[in-house]
Formats: C-alpha cells, structure tokens, sequence
C-alpha cells in the first residue's frame, strides 16, 4: 500500500470518529429537573370558636391494680356475693369490694404441714437451748471454783453459742411459713370496683398469676393532652371545671400531674386533672371535656389546621405557616409569621398574619423553605 493511500485511510477514520463522537454527544439527554415536593394544602377559614382552649379528656380511675397471687397452688374458694335473683355466686366484674377482703383462697394444706414442720424445728431448737444453758450454767460455776477445766468451760460456751444460733434461724423459718400460708389468701388491699376476674374454682396459679383487677374511684382523673404552644398555661393545682354527656352537671378538679416530656408520636403532654368522685358518678371509660381558660363563649375567628403550623426560624418563640402563592397546582411557597389563639379540636385560632381564603401548606411544611416551588395534590 502506498503511503498515500494511507494517509487517506486515517483521514477517513478520523473523520468517522469525529462524526461518532459527535452524534453521542447529541444524544445524551439534558439531566431531568428535581421532582416537586407533593403537599396538601388548606383555605384558611372562619369557624366558630370558643374563647377558651377545649380539649377532650378520658375518665380514668385515681387508683388500678392487678392482683397476683404469690403462692403456688389450685384456687379452692373464692369470695362469694349475693345474686340480685337470688342465692349467691362467685364475685365477678362490677361488684363492690371492701378493703381487706379475700377474694380467693389458694389450697393450705402444704403450707400448713411447712408451718407445722417448722414450729416442731423450733420446739426441738428451744429443748436443746435450755439443755444447753443448764450444761453452761453447771460449767461456768464449776470454772469459777477452779473445779472445771478451761477446755471444758469453752465447750459449754459453744455448745449454748450454737443452739441460740439454731433457734434463731428456726424462729426465721416459722416466720416465713406463717407468710407463705398468709399469701394463700388474696386480699383486697383498698375499697374499690372489681374490673376483671381472671381466675375460677379449681384454677393452677402461681407467683405472678393475675387473679383479679380492682379500680379505686372513690376520686377519679381526667386524662387530657396539651399541645407544646399552651402547655405554659398549664399549672399544678389550677382549678377546672369539666363536663360530661353523662351528667347534667359539671364537676370540678384540680392538676394533680403534668408529664415532663411529650410523647413521641402525638407530640402532647399528658395532663391529669384529679375529681373528687363520692357518689361514684363518674365511671371509667367516660369523656368529659374541659377547658383551661374556663367559661367558654362561641365567637367567629380565622383559624388553620394545627398541622399547619410550625416554629418560625427568625424567631425562637414565634409561629408561622407556609403560604401557597399562585394559581394552580404549581405554586411558591411563602413564609409567614402568625400570632396563634386557642386551639379548638384540630384546628387552631389564628389572630394575625393571615386573611381569609388564602391558602396554608398542611403536609412537608417541615421540608420546605421559603420561596420553594412545590406541588399541590388534591
């Protein structure tokens, strides 16, 4: 081949390449934009609200307790109560229990033969006690006139030493006997509602069995949940008034607990609020409701859903919400401070910042920034 016909054979595939190279590079595709963040939103709306911060609340007992037994063995009684139709039964949910009553008798008999085994230890301790206090007493005055060696003095010593020392631990065991034939018996420890009884006649329990559950609701707690935002407003000892669809009265209470920490998945704080109960009208499972400003009056107010709302970054105290600005399902979302009022079920009374109809991010608002671009869906 001759060096001309080469050099057009490189320049030829050269050129190749070249338009190779340049047809690839045509093809890649331009790196598609970030996809928007998706979020519901909400109008911001006028509602009738109360003028003070209603919450709903759970009727729990003051006091609740499982009763275990502690002994091991078949259940052979248990306490019986009169049937409003006549005769008696076994005691059972709902009836009325007095403190100190046995509810159930675990089988005795082999703590009775303990108990027994362990008296009979002592009175033969207690026999060679005084065996060994008459031998020492012999001894020690034998030692003093010089009569009795000193080995034989230590050895009377010992020997009274020991049976006082072997007594002791057979007044332990008696002791304990008698405690574990106590604990055969199940026994009330306060007056109170039988919730749940777990056990029958001729049932095998043991240390930990959960024979029966007892409520005290001589007082009774209303268990409620206060967002972070007003949590300041709660104090101990702060008197409210609550009210129930059960009562066509209210009744009053007090904050007898506030839970230092806020629970992770509602983000609330549990509040107790304990009510004195004498005539057991009020009963466990019930809803009562509450407000922490007390008397409550119905006015008109803007208002937003609580989700709505988060803290504002310009200031450590503040609120604010994320405004979705423009037309459409593409929009700007836009920071906006707001001076917040009282919460009224999962909406909350907004004062300042916001007028109607605009609209609020109520899904991400936590990810998003101010001036994003994001996306509504229905």
């Amino acid at each position: 081949m001759t060096p001309l016909v080469m050099l057009r054979g490189l320049r030829t595939a050269a050129l190749v390449s070249s338009l190779s190279l340049f047809v690839t590079a045509c093809k890649k595709e331009t790196p598609a934009a970030a996809p928007l963040l998706p979020v519901h939103t909400a109008v911001v709306q006028s509602i009738s609200a109360d003028s003070g911060t209603k919450y709903s609340a759970n009727i729990v007992p003051y006091a609740q307790v499982d009763l275990s037994f502690k002994s091991n063995g078949y259940v052979e009684r248990i306490h019986q109560v009169e049937n409003p139709g006549g005769g008696i039964r076994n005691v059972d949910q709902g009836d009325r229990i007095a403190q100190g009553t046995v509810l159930a008798v675990v089988s005795q008999q082999d703590y009775i033969d303990k108990l027994q085994q362990a008296e009979a230890q002592l009175a033969r301790g207690q026999a060679e006690q005084e065996k060994a206090k008459l031998s020492f007493e012999r001894v020690s005055s034998l030692y003093s006139t010089q009569s009795a060696t000193k080995p034989d003095y230590d050895s009377a010593k010992a020997q009274l030493d020991s049976t006082n020392a072997s007594v002791s631990g057979a007044h332990a065991q008696v002791s304990e006997a008698k405690v574990a034939l106590a604990y055969c018996s199940l026994r009330a420890p306060f007056n109170g509602w039988l919730v749940k009884r777990s056990v029958d006649m001729g049932s095998l329990v043991g240390p930990t069995t959960n024979g029966f559950t007892l409520a005290d609701t001589s007082s009774v707690k209303a268990v409620f949940g206060v967002p972070d935002i007003f949590i300041s407003r709660v104090r101990l000892g702060q008197h409210l008034v609550i009210s129930t669809d059960a009562l066509s009265h209210t009744v009053d209470g007090r904050v007898s607990a506030i839970s230092p920490a806020a629970d992770q998945k509602s983000r609330v704080f549990s509040v107790e609020v304990t009510i004195p109960n004498p005539k057991d009208e009020l009963k466990s499972g019930m809803i009562a409701s509450l407000s922490l400003d007390g008397v409550r009056q119905q006015q008109s107010a803007l208002a937003v859903p609580l989700a709505a709302v988060i803290r504002d970054p310009a200031h450590a105290n503040g609120f604010a919400v994320m405004i979705a600005d423009g037309s459409g399902n593409l929009v700007s979302a836009r920071l906006q401070p707001v001076d917040l009022g009282d919460t009224s079920g999962n909406m909350i009374v907004v004062k300042g910042g916001l007028t109607s109809g605009e609209r609020v991010i109520t899904t991400g608002v936590t990810l998003i920034r101010n001036g994003d671009k994001v996306r509504v869906i229905p």
